[in-house]
Parts: C-alpha cells; sequence; structure tokens
C-alpha cells in the first residue's frame, strides 16, 4: 500500500514592502481579486447553485460592508476637520475674551485715576497756601471728595465704634490693652480698613480691651 502525501493548502501570501509591510491593493489588484470572487462563484454553480447562491450573497454583502466602511471613515475624516475648527475657534475666542477683560480693566483703572487726580490737586493747593493759613477746611473738603469716589467705586470704610465685638475677617488685633471698655471687645482703632463689594481690601488695625 502507497502512502499518499497529505494534501497541502496554498496560501496566497500577502506582498509586503522592505519594512515588512504589507502593501495596499492597487485598482487593477483590486479590479483583478473582484474578478477572481466573480469566477469562483461561477465555477462553485456548477456543482452546487444553492452554495453558488450563497458565495454571490457573502461577496455582495462583503462589497456592501466595504462601501459603508469607507463612507463612515470619509464622515470620520469631515468630523476631525470640524473639531479641529472647532478648538482652533474655541482658542481665538478664548484670546478675544481676554483681551477684552484686560481693556476693560484698563478702562475701568483709567477712570478710577481721573477722578482720584483732582483730589491730589486739591491737596497740593492746600499746601501752598501761606505757612500761617488755616488748612483745615480745604483738607476736609478733600477728604470728603475723596470719600464721594470710593463710595461710588463700593468702597466701605470698616472703622469700628469701641466696645463693639472684634470681628476676625475685617479686624486685625494688634495688641491688647486696659481700657474701660468690655473684655475682649474693641478698644480704639489704630487705623481703619477697607472692603469693597463685600471683600475685605485691608482689615482695620485695632487694639483690644483687658477690662478694668
Amino acid at each position: 500500500m502507497t502512502d499518499e502525501a497529505p494534501d497541502v493548502e496554498q496560501v496566497e501570501e500577502v506582498p509586503v514592502d522592505d519594512a515588512g509591510v504589507a502593501e495596499e491593493e492597487s485598482p487593477a489588484d483590486a479590479a483583478a481579486t473582484e474578478a477572481e470572487e466573480v469566477d469562483i462563484a461561477a465555477r462553485v454553480a456548477e456543482y452546487d447553485d444553492e452554495l453558488a447562491a450563497e458565495v454571490r450573497d457573502l461577496q455582495s454583502r462583503v462589497t456592501h460592508l466595504e462601501s459603508e466602511l469607507g463612507d463612515r471613515e470619509e464622515r470620520i475624516e469631515e468630523l476631525e476637520g470640524k473639531l479641529k475648527r472647532k478648538q482652533a475657534d474655541f482658542q481665538n475666542y478664548k484670546k478675544r475674551s481676554k483681551k477684552k477683560q484686560q481693556q476693560v480693566k484698563e478702562r475701568a483703572t483709567e477712570d478710577f485715576v481721573e477722578r482720584v487726580v483732582s483730589v491730589r490737586d486739591n491737596l497740593v493747593r492746600a499746601l501752598d497756601q501761606d505757612d500761617d493759613a488755616d488748612i483745615r477746611p480745604g483738607v476736609k473738603s478733600t477728604l470728603d471728595e475723596f470719600d464721594r469716589i470710593l463710595d461710588s467705586e463700593n468702597v466701605e470704610i470698616i472703622d469700628p465704634e469701641p466696645g463693639t465685638d472684634v470681628d476676625p475677617q475685617r479686624h486685625e488685633v494688634m495688641m491688647r490693652v486696659d481700657s474701660d471698655q468690655p473684655e475682649g471687645t474693641v478698644a480704639d482703632v489704630f487705623q481703619p480698613g477697607y472692603e469693597m463689594a463685600d471683600k475685605v481690601i485691608r482689615a482695620a488695625q485695632i487694639t483690644v480691651s483687658d477690662g478694668q
């Protein structure tokens, strides 16, 4: 009895380039593959019509899926392009917003400085008076003008009355002193503080009573 060599299925090798990467099919190769698939269906039909029909159905589904894949790849490229444009637009928007905020801040500062310089002018005029002149009325008028400017900017003076409770958020305790005020309350204000829009700009420096 002669031993027959087992049939070895021939596997078609995929062309690769010098780097070992599979090469893409050229249009001519794709056409040849399609023709080969049609030929396979025709050859199968010679032996089994039902199997040939299944082969044609599978070939049709593959063609349809390849078409869908191509459409989706185009859609992905389109969406990626839109995303990049949106990101670029957003970055430009952030730059414009930052620049606009800076301009608004600069204009607000300019407006405030324009009003404050008039206070300085009044102080200079008060100092230019004769040495024996009473400058208190002029200084008082200048202080009133300055307070009006601060009030228009929503700035409030923190100047607690003696005997009021200490507020750690608005008061900075400098020392404890003997006083006729109740123990633990404000004895005196060493330096007033300021707050703007409920935000403390500078805490008032106070002394606290130790009681008698």
